[in-house]
């Protein structure tokens, strides 16, 4: 099956990047009985998609129980296998999973057998306690009594507020035949700035790099030298494979002592070496996984040499896991009244691709189902919450909780045209740009200027020019209402006031149209992009 899996992953430019690191091969192969042969199977940005397929290539690719064959496949060549993730396993998930407090998911990674995890930033989407509730086990008002994971979390760098300590273990140490591996979690320390304030609520970051050099320096007092780190951080990998972003920065600052670094967030398709560490991601929503191979010397416990794979997860021949199909449609049988409602129709496909970058039509729907619903002059979307698209035909409540499952508030405040400029210059004042989805105005936006002049024009849909002294009625998500994304200026906001959910506001949307449609009609302008 290997074989077949690596020509699948060729086929589809996911070329694996082999990496030897540490030692010679033939140095190895002089030793074989001194060396462990340890499988690692990981895991990203899985978001709860327990019961969705996507395309890739025109061909089906993930759900949970063709991911989890595969994983069973793989474990079946190496005995000694321990199966990890990097975080975002739930959060933004299928509501099939979300409806259900993501307890499923939790309950399929148990039966898939995970041996360790880390957090991703959405698992502090509906707070620390619910985070702690889905990992330790207890009760919730909607679900009842849960178990939790069967697994440990380790997260190096997440503080309790007030006693200073982590909240979870920093690292844990699995014995594979006699050899100690240690394994550091860390998460992206801007994590307070991409979800609601209530979800970091009591808890502070601390820099990944440092965190991970701490654990590193424990775990060496234990004897333990080969290590894992799996970080919920964000790499790039060019098609010449050339690699950036956080992951790389942190791998040139850790101890020498870590071997192999898991990445995450970004959703990308990594696999490379940094500092001699060998660093990998492998897409997300279950579309795939991370085969790692590393080689121990029992005689120094060290990695010797490692190597990945990413595996892309086709359906096409492959026989789904049963005791996971089970699983998933004992939770389809329990929400299927609520999200198998047909809520409207649609004759063209509503997509929010690209909307970190333009107008979209989703997005142009999403904005203006939030001024429909609370009647402001504007609305302001960020484009990181359209999470699906809408395809054409019937519409189900349960592709709407796709696009925006996030359940976030509407809120209305007053701005002024001063501010709204400002808020729009928010878009390129961080690391990621972004262009916000807008309704009830227009924008004109000159790329070549500096971050604070890019905003040349702002009009109303009638032409109306935005003046800089008067205020307007806008609605925002509370995500954006609370600063979040880098949009502190709404904190400055008159009057805010919490309304409807966006999802609710954008069923409501269908309802009232016999056929949705949209187009990109010149709400943004670029000027020199």
């Amino acid at each position: 099956m290997k074989k077949t899996l690596s020509a699948l992953a060729l086929a589809l430019g996911l070329t694996p990047i082999g990496a030897g690191v540490h030692a010679e091969e033939s140095a190895i192969q002089t030793h074989k009985g001194r060396y462990l042969d340890v499988q690692l199977l990981g895991v990203n940005d899985f978001h709860g998609q327990i019961d969705i397929t996507r395309n890739v290539a025109g061909e089906p690719v993930g759900r949970a129980d063709y991911l989890a064959s595969y994983l069973k496949q793989r474990e079946s060549e190496n005995p000694n296998t321990l199966l990890v993730h990097a975080g975002d396993m739930v959060g933004a998930s299928s509501p099939t999973s979300a409806l259900l407090q993501d307890e499923p998911t939790v309950e399929i990674m148990n039966q898939m057998g995970f041996d360790v995890g880390t957090l991703g930033n959405h698992e502090f989407d509906e707070g620390v306690d619910e985070m702690m509730r889905l990992i330790n086990g207890g009760t919730h008002a909607t679900t009842g009594y849960f178990e939790g994971a069967d697994f440990p979390y380790v997260a190096a760098n997440v503080i309790d507020k007030e006693t200073k300590k982590n909240i979870l273990p920093s690292y844990v140490i699995k014995k594979v035949k006699g050899v100690n591996i240690g394994f550091i979690g860390v998460v992206l320390s801007d994590t307070p700035d991409i979800v609601i304030p209530s979800g970091t609520a009591g808890v502070e970051f601390i820099d990944e790099a440092e965190a991970i050099n701490k654990a590193t320096k424990a775990l060496k007092k234990k004897g333990v030298k080969s290590i894992v780190v799996l970080a919920h951080n964000p790499v790039e990998q060019s098609a010449t494979g050339e690699v950036s972003g956080e992951l790389v920065d942190m791998a040139n600052k850790v101890d020498d002592e870590v071997d192999v670094m898991f990445g995450a967030h970004n959703h990308r398709n990594v696999n490379a070496v940094v500092d001699n560490k060998l660093i990998v991601q492998a897409f997300s929503y279950g579309t795939a996984f991370a085969d790692v191979d590393l080689k121990i010397d029992r005689r120094t416990k060290d990695i010797v040499k490692s190597k990945a794979e990413v595996v892309s997860v086709m359906q096409k021949g492959v026989t789904p896991d049963s005791s996971i199909t089970k699983i998933i449609k004992q939770a389809e049988d329990q929400v299927a009244p609520i999200i198998n409602e047909v809520v409207g129709k649609t004759d063209q496909l509503l997509s929010g691709t690209g909307a970190y970058n333009g107008e979209t039509e989703l997005g142009n729907v999403i904005a203006d189902s939030m001024t429909e619903q609370t009647g402001t002059d504007f609305a302001f979307m960020n484009p990181g919450g359209i999470r699906d698209v809408i395809n054409p035909g019937e519409v189900t409540w349960g592709e709407l909780f796709n696009v925006q499952p996030f359940g976030n508030d509407l809120v209305t405040m007053a701005l002024t045209g001063a501010q709204i400029k400002e808020l729009f210059e928010s878009q390129w004042a961080t690391d990621r740009e972004k262009m916000l989805q807008i309704s009830g105005l227009k924008a004109t936006f000159d790329l070549s200027k500096a971050v604070g002049d890019r905003t040349v024009s702002m009009v109303k849909k009638d032409g109306t020019p935005i003046v800089a002294e008067q205020e307007y009625t806008v609605t925002v998500n509370n995500f954006m209402a609370g600063g979040g994304d880098g949009y502190t200026v709404l904190l400055e906001g008159k009057n805010p006031t919490v309304s409807v959910t966006d999802l609710e506001a954008l069923v409501n949307y269908f309802k009232n149209r016999d056929t949705v449609s949209a187009q990109i009609e010149g709400r943004i302008t670029k000027i020199n992009p």
